[in-house]
């Protein structure tokens, strides 16, 4: 709530809150509770971005609908070029801000907008926000989707849900601990299905969760390493690949000289340094793949070695 703004419009954690064993799981099965699976449904989601939502999209049932990233939209979809009619059969739409893997944050009126389609066209948006709190303007933090929501009066955030994790935001991915906010009426569905196939959250979990949650100096000192992180590796990268720091995020997702895939096939041959092939998190949609020629660099390691990598891929790019 102190985060997002949230003290006017309000969170019922009896009614508003799930916790669930990590964002992973959460997104998976969210398409399952909310999806009528059938020949005319589809889901938005965008390409490049987290396979999760596809799968997810597929066991629901329905037909995935990719909104291509590209760079002149600054990797945004471009949600003013989708059809009327898309918008109809649309069910669910999946959002990322700060986007994985372009980093990309959505703005606050677009998020607006949407949620006006949501309104017009009967639809839910899941917006995964676990990289919400990884930016570099202690000033300007990314807008979450129930802000948006309750700056248009919409305290009751309905046909929205933010699914929020520990694993970014405190460095803690195997904690597994995160929650569902949004709509009641949605999370009640949701709460029904998962009552089938989740588990609880062990209590050692819950504990460790409670103190991480409740914490806000660790993220604060987290974000000042990333921002070290991204000023010296962005100096060393500089004139090597065409890449720019992201908007929020801790990935970076340059250019590649040749194909994304024969570059990390090479690179990993030469240096014994792995990097994330851009097209293994996109697909091809009338002949434009997103994430053909370009990598995912993580920067989660510790800065030694973020720089050791660095150099090893210098080495690669002046030996092509």
């Amino acid at each position: 709530m102190r985060r997002f703004g949230l003290a006017d419009a309000g969170i019922d954690p009896d009614n508003q809150v799930l916790p669930v064993n990590g964002t992973r799981e959460a997104l998976f099965s969210f398409a399952q509770a909310v999806v009528n699976p059938g020949p005319d449904a589809l889901v938005l989601l965008p390409n490049p971005g987290y396979q999760i939502y596809e799968g997810a999209t597929l066991l629901a049932g329905a037909e995935p609908h990719y909104l291509p990233c590209i760079e002149a939209n600054g990797f945004l979809p471009d949600f003013e070029s989708v059809a009327p009619d898309t918008w109809r059969r649309c069910q669910l739409l999946y959002l990322c801000s700060p986007a994985n893997p372009t980093g990309a944050v959505i703005p606050q009126a677009t998020l607006q907008r949407l949620i006006a389609l949501a309104e017009e066209h009967d639809f839910i948006i899941a917006a995964d926000e676990c990289y919400s709190e990884l930016y570099f303007d202690e000033a300007v933090p990314p807008v979450g989707l129930l802000q948006a929501a309750a700056a248009m009066g919409y305290g009751d955030y309905r046909r929205c849900v933010v699914f929020h994790s520990l694993s970014k935001r405190s460095n803690v991915p195997g904690l597994r601990s995160g929650f569902v906010a949004g709509d009641a009426r949605i999370i009640a569905r949701y709460f029904r299905y998962r009552t089938y196939h989740g588990c609880a959250m062990p209590l050692h979990h819950q504990y460790a969760g409670i103190a991480a949650w409740g914490d806000e100096d660790h993220v604060v000192a987290n974000r000042r390493q990333y921002r070290e992180k991204f000023t010296m590796v962005l100096s060393l990268l500089d004139g090597l690949l065409p890449v720019s720091r992201p908007d929020g995020g801790f990935y970076l997702w340059p250019s590649t000289p040749i194909e994304d895939t024969d570059f990390a096939r090479g690179l990993f041959a030469a240096e014994n340094l792995v990097l994330l092939p851009g097209r293994y998190l996109s697909h091809a949609v009338d002949g434009i793949d997103p994430g053909a020629r370009r990598l995912r660099i993580a920067l989660v390691p510790p800065l030694d070695t973020c720089l050791e990598a660095v150099r090893r891929l210098r080495r690669y790019i002046e030996s092509l």
